[in-house]
């Protein structure tokens, strides 16, 4: 019995505070139209559950090795190029390798930071609603970008980090303020509902993961800021 409360325990994950709200109105409307009509018990009881499911707060197990640079989004791997970063980060006037990962409705939504470090900057830049998936969108849409100020071998380095809405998503939570100091893995924000998290990183840093590959927040090695030899992928 011990054994089965704790394949429970383990199953049931917690909610981000964040849920409550959503859930408390989704069971207030479960009860009151379910009261007049069944089918809209059902289908509220339904969309309830689901906002339970995203606002799930799972925890993850942290590689901690100096230079990993660590997945700050569950989702898909969805581009991986060179550009120059958001302006409004003033990370730096060349190009940057810029890694994002993009998250359907499905997916947990709390972001977790990449690399360990200080929250040097916060700029928030509101924009459209574009597809998420699209690589205009880092321009075009809403977003918020965080610079973190965290060191590798010794020397100084800047990591760019932007939440942007998408078609769904309509609101970006952000749980740190600048100056605050952060361990990798630990949680920074959230966004609503459906997005993409972009990570700005040194050109010298080896990608370390493939287009289309499952992301998982905290616990996928993106990059090694260290370089390293290349990986290659190919779909099975």
């Amino acid at each position: 019995m011990t054994d089965l409360f704790e394949t429970i325990r383990r199953t049931l994950v917690p909610i981000h505070k964040e849920g409550y709200p959503f859930i408390l109105i989704g069971i207030v409307l479960t009860v009151l139209l379910g009261y007049f009509a069944q089918a809209f018990f059902w289908i509220f009881l339904i969309l309830t559950l689901w906002v339970c499911y995203f606002f799930r707060d799972p925890e993850r197990v942290v590689p901690t090795v100096d230079g990993l640079v660590i997945a700050p989004a569950d989702g898909r791997v969805n581009l991986i190029s060179t550009v120059l970063p958001p302006p409004e980060l003033d990370l730096s006037h060349e190009p940057m390798l810029r890694i994002s990962v993009f998250m359907n409705v499905f997916d947990c939504h709390v972001n977790r930071v990449p690399v360990a470090g200080k929250i040097g900057q916060i700029h928030y830049t509101p924009g459209l609603f574009l597809n998420a998936e699209l690589d205009k969108a880092s321009d075009d849409n809403e977003r918020n970008g965080l610079v973190i100020e965290t060191t590798h071998k010794g020397l100084p380095l800047r990591v760019g980090v932007v939440q942007i809405a998408g078609l769904v998503a309509r609101r970006i939570v952000g749980f740190v303020s600048a100056g605050d100091t952060l361990q990798t893995g630990e949680r920074f924000g959230l966004i609503r509902f459906g997005s993409r998290v972009d990570v700005y990183l040194p050109t010298t840093a080896r990608v370390l993961v493939g287009l289309g590959q499952k992301s998982v927040a905290g616990e996928t090695v993106l990059a090694d800021l260290g370089g390293g030899p290349e990986r290659a992928f190919r779909r099975i």
